[in-house]
């Protein structure tokens, strides 16, 4: 999607310090959504961390769940399987009126998944996309041995052609924390998961935000800071 094709009107950018419990994170977005669509609120990014847990998208099967005990479950209408979420990873709800940006699904993933690559690409991180495994991978390769890991997310929902859910980016998260879920339901030895700082570069959660929001306003259009919803 171009910039050209968006509204003039800026879209909200809000990023909340610490950690935002997810139930209320979820029933604030779903209250923006809603009042989106009502035409009583603009859009927004919301830039966010959670404490640890894990989410089940629609798409979620029960065996994937490794360690049900170890961190909170919670189901969600998001696309998708079992995801983590905690501190050191970068969680954008995505709240787009589509009913403006052509109603057109595939494209807006698309143009989600462009989002990351483009942010990943000013720390000169190539972020590719694989058919049958959504999110952002990265190639990894070493004497004897190549791998694929994934290093964002992406599971997002409609609603009335309003999107909330979004994107969830490794910046520096306990890598170790996935181990309770079959991330994503892929589970082959090949495939993994990472992050900037695994990858060697030392960026902060603040520069993680200003290439999100640089590549944001490539892709979707320009922001302007807003206060977050809760």
């Amino acid at each position: 999607m171009d910039v050209n094709d968006t509204a003039a009107k800026r879209i909200g950018w809000a990023v909340s310090p610490g950690l935002v419990d997810y139930e209320a994170a979820v029933a604030a977005m779903e209250a923006r959504a809603a009042a989106i669509a009502a035409g009583e609120a603009g859009e927004l990014v919301w830039l966010l961390e959670h404490p640890p847990l894990y989410t089940a998208g629609v798409s979620a099967k029960a065996d994937d769940l490794l360690a049900p005990d170890r961190f909170p479950v919670f189901k969600t209408g998001r696309g998708g399987q079992f995801t983590y979420h905690g501190p050191g990873q970068r969680v954008g709800y995505v709240m787009l009126d589509l009913r403006e940006r052509g109603r057109d699904v595939t494209r807006f993933v698309a143009d989600l998944e462009r989002w990351i690559i483009g942010a990943l690409d000013r720390f000169n991180v190539k972020g590719e996309i694989r058919e049958g495994r959504v999110g952002v991978w990265v190639e990894r390769k070493g004497p004897g041995w190549q791998r694929e890991d994934k290093i964002a997310a992406i599971g997002v929902r409609l609603r009335k052609w309003i999107s909330f859910h979004g994107i969830a980016l490794n910046v520096e998260p306990n890598l170790e924390h996935f181990s309770g879920i079959t991330p994503c339901g892929i589970s082959a030895p090949q495939f993994g998961v990472t992050s900037l700082v695994d990858l060697g570069l030392p960026i902060s959660m603040h520069d993680a935000d200003a290439a999100l929001r640089a590549s944001f306003e490539n892709v979707f259009g320009q922001t302007e800071h807003t206060p977050p919803p809760i």
